[in-house]
């Protein structure tokens, strides 16, 4: 049973044994109600039959008289039979003074010293009628009455009025409100039942909706997701799984970017690393054949070595990239003078731009400081410059420098072939060329220096901003902050 469906019946069991409860307790409450104000009105019966038909006189001798008046006392009787009420006047504890029949009964002891007391009596009783023979009681009926006594001047009683009320008048006026009373209950008890069933079914669809949704993305469908009608709990959790959907889709889709560019490096790791490889093979197996010339042999083993250092730096580049990535590289940075390594790498790359037709040029302060590590800072600078003057002939690449807000800014500028938007958003990858078909064995290209480069700022909480247009050239912005608290 699903578990909104027992919470519901839990519920309705709960309210139920309430209205039960109260239910008793309100016939319990009705019903003495109900006597409660029956005897009121007979014992105001008793009243006014005392006042009207009932006088005591006293004689010449000083002797009281007790006398009724029979015509008034016939009168109250037929009036009041009309009500179903009926009264009986005794002068003695056993001893009927009026009606000759009807409903009678015998008073107790305990009753009459009541009543001599000046008490009034209310009772729940099995009466007699005594037919005009004054036979022995004929049958019996359930009644309620009350007993009112009646005293002399000198406070001696002289007589009990008795008024009746049939119990069945009674029990039916009871019997109507607890019946109407239980349609109430019966019919508040069954829509509670319709409504409670109703809620709960709208939340339990809304719940296996949920939990369906939930099973597709276990599945894998990532593109599942749930209508947020910002009412409710449930809105909000449905809320919370499109978020959570949308960041499981987004890390599904990095994953498979990662994946894929996880491929890419091998592949490319593996050409990059081929291409010696295959060389010095070729020359290794010309040299042991003698298949390579002996004025070609000083060259053939110059190549090989070439290609050795190629592979050592791929290599080393590689395990540089990885520790700089996870961390693995402590950075020593004091405050130093950028603009004298910036004229060092401009001097180092000097030849290398003149081979192509480019220029170097360096413009900025007298003295900059700049607060990094001085190797990796030497290798950021030489590794754009070095890219620069590779995607560069015949033009200028510039070097300019200066103070920012508590950073040093430094961009490395050419005119060379420039990148597009689709080449800008892949430049930090790994073994990832602009123009692949260019390649500088000398220096070794392997598609590495500008990821170090960006893994490099990143740990020196900088900044490096990239501006590239095709055929017009690229600038690249490198910002490093100061020592803070400086």
């Amino acid at each position: 049973m699903k578990l909104i469906y027992q919470q519901m019946i839990a519920f309705f069991v709960v309210i139920t044994a309430l209205l039960a409860i109260l239910g008793f307790s309100f016939f319990h409450v009705t019903k003495t109600l109900i006597y409660e104000n029956t005897w009121n009105q007979l014992e105001g019966y008793a009243y006014s039959l005392k006042t009207q038909s009932m006088t005591i006189e006293r004689g010449a001798n000083g002797k009281q008289t007790f006398t009724l008046d029979i015509g008034k006392l016939q009168t109250s009787e037929l009036l009041l039979r009309n009500q179903q009420v009926h009264f009986t006047i005794y002068t003695i504890r056993n001893k009927v003074m009026y009606p000759d029949q009807g409903y009678q009964s015998t008073i107790s002891t305990s009753d009459w010293k009541k009543l001599e007391s000046g008490q009034i009596i209310r009772r729940k009783s099995d009466l007699g009628w005594r037919g005009p023979d004054k036979a022995k009681v004929q049958n019996q009926q359930r009644m309620t009455d009350i007993l009112a006594p009646c005293f002399d001047q000198s406070g001696q009683l002289v007589a009990v009025i008795s008024v009746g009320a049939k119990v069945s008048s009674l029990q039916e006026s009871f019997t109507k409100i607890q019946r109407n009373l239980f349609y109430v209950l019966l019919f508040s008890a069954l829509l509670g039942v319709a409504i409670s069933y109703l809620l709960a079914h709208y939340i339990t669809k809304r719940i296996s909706k949920l939990r369906n949704a939930t099973r597709a993305v276990a599945n894998g469908d990532f593109d599942v997701t749930l209508v947020d009608h910002k009412r409710d709990e449930l809105d909000d959790l449905a809320n919370d799984f499109n978020q959570m959907t949308s960041s499981l889709k987004q890390s599904n889709e990095e994953i498979s970017r990662q994946e894929q560019k996880r491929r890419q490096f091998m592949a490319d790791a593996a050409h990059e690393m081929r291409t010696p490889l295959t060389t010095i093979n070729g020359l290794l197996e010309g040299l042991a054949y003698d298949a390579i010339p002996e004025e070609s042999k000083e060259k053939s083993i110059e190549l090989m070595r070439n290609e050795t250092r190629r592979l050592i730096r791929l290599v080393n580049e590689n395990l540089d990239y990885e520790k700089i990535r996870s961390g693995q590289i402590e950075l020593r940075r004091t405050t130093f003078d950028a603009m004298n390594v910036i004229h060092n790498v401009a001097a180092q790359l000097k030849k290398k731009a003149q081979s192509a037709g480019d220029t170097i040029e360096v413009a900025g302060p007298t003295k900059l400081p700049v607060f990094a590590d001085y190797d990796r800072f030497v290798q950021i600078m030489f590794n754009i410059t070095q890219n620069a003057v590779q995607f560069t002939t015949n033009g200028v690449i510039r070097i300019s420098a200066e103070r920012g807000y508590k950073s040093s800014i430094l961009r490395i500028a050419d005119n060379g072939i420039g990148m597009d938007d689709e080449q800008l958003k892949n430049i930090w990858e790994r073994y990832y060329k602009a123009d692949a078909s260019r390649r500088n064995t000398k220096y070794g290209e392997s598609g590495l220096g500008l990821a170090i480069v960006q893994q490099l700022m990143e740990q020196h909480g900088g900044k490096v901003e990239v501006i590239s247009k095709p055929n017009k050239g690229s600038t690249f912005t490198l910002i490093f902050p100061d020592e803070k608290g400086k």
